[in-house]
């Protein structure tokens, strides 16, 4: 069972995280779309600016109520999140709240412990968070149907659909533990496959996101995903002894496609990559690598696996 401190660091850290996540999830939607298809690129920006309201209370309350290591991370916002945010709306016309990415680049962690006066308004933020992830997933779920049916074109794959589906059933399941003041009923090794399939996705979009003349990193793409599909299977195959040693590996592997994903939105930005990759996805799937290294090194660090 959870304390109240545990409860509100835990509820703040994870919706700062993937709140922001899903709201870029539906402008990478809404960009994506064909302009005939008007009536769900309104639905998907009225979703990024609910996600938006909600991540910005989540951000008020989380400052000086957060610990330094989540902040350290970088999962919640990069050097290069609000040049990103700045050029995808140059180019595609979406508008962002860069307030929040403005205000999240400057938070502060936890002076004193015991968060019982924000408890009942994080409570509350969770569960209009989880109200909302019900409208997100169908919208979703809708979405990946679709297109599966021909019904419907995107210039998202199909995978990718899937993709930030399962990634918004994971955050819902993971917010429904701590309202009951649980921790995830996910063991070590779930979370850990879970993240390395994430892992294997982005490297398997980057490469198909990148110019066909961009032979190296293409190369290089292509090489991370074949080095977490097999970590996938070594880690499903990991018996209790060989715990600590997996999560190393997978450590190993997430730190050097976090350096090959940071390099990515540094050439982004400057132009110095050809692709159809824009920096903020660039930049959205390093802040995926960012906390999965800080949740493999809080793993780490246990005593018991």
């Amino acid at each position: 069972m959870l304390d109240s401190k545990e409860f509100v660091e835990l509820s703040l850290e994870l919706n700062l995280f993937f709140s922001r996540i899903m709201k870029e999830h539906m402008i990478f939607a809404e960009i994506s779309l064909p302009i005939k298809e008007s009536h769900l690129i309104l639905e998907a920006d009225n979703m990024k600016i609910s996600f938006e309201g909600l991540l910005k209370e989540a951000t008020e309350l989380a400052n000086g109520n957060i610990t330094e290591e989540a902040i350290e991370s970088k999962e919640f916002v990069t050097p290069y999140t609000l040049d990103a945010e700045m050029k995808l709306e140059s180019l595609f016309g979406a508008c962002i709240n860069k307030d929040i990415t403005k205000k999240q680049l400057n938070l502060k962690p936890i002076k004193e412990a015991g968060h019982h006066h924000i408890e009942d308004q994080v409570y509350d933020l969770n569960n209009r968070i989880i109200n909302l992830l019900m409208d997100l997933i169908k919208f979703k779920e809708d979405l990946l149907s679709n297109v599966l049916d021909c019904k419907l074109a995107t210039f998202m794959y199909p995978e990718m659909l899937d993709h930030i589906l399962q990634e918004a059933k994971f955050y819902m399941e993971l917010l429904l533990d701590l309202q009951e003041r649980k921790t995830s009923k996910k063991d070590i090794i779930e979370k850990q496959l879970f993240w390395n399939h994430v892992m294997e996705d982005h490297a398997l979009f980057i490469r198909g996101y990148l110019d066909l003349s961009e032979k190296e990193l293409i190369k290089k793409a292509n090489e991370f995903a074949e080095l977490f599909d097999k970590l996938i299977k070594e880690t499903k195959e990991a018996d209790k002894k060989d715990v600590k040693k997996v999560t190393e590996k997978n450590l190993k592997a997430t730190e050097d496609l976090k350096k090959f994903k940071e390099d990515g939105t540094k050439g982004l930005l400057k132009c110095e990559i050809k692709a159809i990759l824009t920096p903020l996805l660039a930049d959205h799937v390093l802040r995926e690598a960012n906390r999965y290294i800080r949740l493999l090194k809080e793993f780490l660090k246990k005593d018991k696996y």
